[in-house]
């Protein structure tokens, strides 16, 4: 009997191909979600500073141009961190659109997988089936041969 081959076992390469293009998708958008997640903490830490150095200039002599400017740099801290939760959530959507092509890529690798499992239990089968049959007919034969 003939060796066994996957037929499709070209579609099945450019499925694994495909599966490690998208993991690389999601470790791409995973580190952008973590770079912006990480950008907006420092802007809450600047933000507390700020805070911080407001309580100060309030409770020390009252430097009302220090006052003013800090509470401005607090105003526009406000601002920076309303934009950067919008870069979170846009971080996030990607990862989560990552997360499900990944997921369908890996979905559809493993249902090749399985068909070539299937396929090679019945080239086995099959194979078997052939073996027992010529070892069935090489002992008729012999016995055959001894009976004359």
């Amino acid at each position: 009997m003939t060796k066994f081959t996957f037929r499709l076992e070209s579609i099945l390469s450019i499925k694994l191909k495909l599966e490690e293009q998208a993991k690389m998708e999601f470790g791409a958008a995973k580190m952008k979600l973590n770079e912006e997640q990480d950008k907006l903490d420092g802007l809450f830490t600047k933000k507390s500073e700020y805070e911080e150095e407001l309580k100060k200039l309030y409770s020390d002599d009252l430097d009302v141009k220090r006052i003013n400017v800090t509470a401005r740099a607090i105003d526009i801290v406000d601002e920076q961190i309303k934009v950067q939760k919008y870069a979170v959530k846009r971080a996030e959507k990607q990862v989560d659109l990552a997360t499900q092509k990944l997921n369908t890529v890996m979905q559809e690798r493993k249902s090749m997988e399985k068909l070539k499992e299937n396929r090679f239990a019945e080239y086995m089968r099959e194979y078997n089936e052939e073996e027992s049959k010529q070892t069935d007919e090489l002992i008729s034969y012999q016995y055959g041969r001894v009976e004359e």
